[in-house]
Formats: C-alpha cells, sequence, structure tokens
C-alpha cells in the first residue's frame, strides 16, 4: 500500500470504543503465572548491558516503524488481536496512544530506579490503570518518548540495581531496581508488538 495515512478518512474511525476490560483488570491466571515465570527466566539469564542493548534494538525497530506513517495515521485508534501480557483494556489504542504509554511507564520506573538506587523508598504505589493513555494525544509524544527511553538507559547506568530496597510491581511483586529496569524493557518489547499489529490494522481501513 505504500506509506499510510495519505488515502485515509477521518470518518473512518469506529465512532464508539468497543467494549472492553476496565483499566487495571489485569491479565488471565494462567497467561500471568507464564509472564512471571517468563519475566523469572529472562532476569536469571540477563543483566544491566543485555538489557540496555534489548532497549536501544526495541527502539531502533520502533524508529522503523513510525516512518511509514503518514497524516494522521499514527493518531487513528485500532482495535487489535491481544498478545500475551497486555490488558484487554489496551487493545484499542493508536501509536501515539501507544508510545504515551510507554512515557509514562518509562518515567514511572525511572523515578523506582532513582530512588531504590539512592536508599529511599518511593512514594505510592504501581498501577496498571494509572498508566493509560489520553485518545487526544499527539505527535508531540514521540521526542517525549525517546528522552524517557534516555533517562532509563541513564537511570540504570548510575548505580548498582542490586538494592535491597524493593518497590512492589501489581503484577510482578516487589523488585529491586534491576528488576525494574528489566521490567520496563521488556515491556518496551510487548508494546512494539502492538504498534506492529495497529500499522497492520490500519492498512486494512
Amino acid at each position: 500500500m505504500g506509506k499510510l495515512g495519505a488515502s485515509m478518512k477521518s470518518n473512518l474511525e469506529p465512532p464508539l470504543a468497543p467494549p472492553l476490560a476496565p483499566p487495571g483488570a489485569g491479565l488471565p491466571r494462567i497467561e500471568l503465572l507464564i509472564a512471571r515465570l517468563l519475566f523469572a527466566t529472562q532476569r536469571a539469564t540477563g543483566n544491566v548491558a543485555t538489557f540496555n542493548s534489548r532497549l536501544e534494538r526495541e527502539r531502533t525497530t520502533i524508529r522503523r516503524l513510525l516512518q511509514g506513517l503518514e497524516g494522521d495515521a499514527a493518531a487513528r485508534r485500532v482495535l487489535i488481536r491481544r498478545p500475551p501480557g497486555l490488558e484487554d483494556s489496551s487493545r484499542y489504542w493508536s501509536v501515539w496512544m501507544t508510545l504515551e504509554h510507554l512515557r509514562m511507564v518509562n518515567e514511572g520506573a525511572v523515578r523506582v530506579i532513582t530512588g531504590l538506587t539512592h536508599g529511599t523508598m518511593p512514594p505510592g504505589k504501581a498501577s496498571t490503570a494509572a498508566v493509560k493513555p489520553s485518545p487526544q494525544v499527539t505527535g508531540a509524544v514521540v521526542g517525549e518518548y525517546e528522552k524517557s527511553c534516555d533517562a532509563l538507559s541513564a537511570a540504570a547506568a548510575g548505580g548498582k540495581l542490586r538494592t535491597p530496597l524493593r518497590f512492589p510491581h501489581p503484577w510482578f511483586g516487589p523488585l529491586d531496581a534491576a528488576g525494574w529496569h528489566a521490567l520496563a524493557t521488556v515491556h518496551l518489547g510487548l508494546h512494539r508488538v502492538q504498534i506492529e499489529r495497529i500499522i497492520a490494522g490500519l492498512r486494512t481501513l
């Protein structure tokens, strides 16, 4: 089809969002158990350097995916088939919404990593419902998302990540700074898959 967006008309957007599970509903129990096992295996076989390398690979892939979008295509919400690890409430996002979600999660991970590596327990608690993006997000999010990835890499390079303090994640339990760095990197890969599926869906409009 070539570059997306040029032939798309705004009236193709469905007027109503499809019925989905509420934000923060989580994953099916068996899927969550598998996700925990896979994440534990990834942590056991990886380190800061390997996760940073993976982070940069995912960023490069996402940049390449964005290059094929034009006009309002990246702002268009698409209902996708749910990849494992993604909440049902996140299936109807645009590319810009996905990047905004990544920005919020990355910035949260940076705050947690910085706090733990300085011996301070971050305030509040992590919530998947609290990091859902607005449909009104614009292309300005691209630069903010990239800054959040830079900040994540910098936070991981700034100290020892095997911290005695641990901050809990709602799905994976208490994690040290190394765990939060690893989780943010794996999370980026999950949403790269989401972006791929959104773009594939755009081609059918």
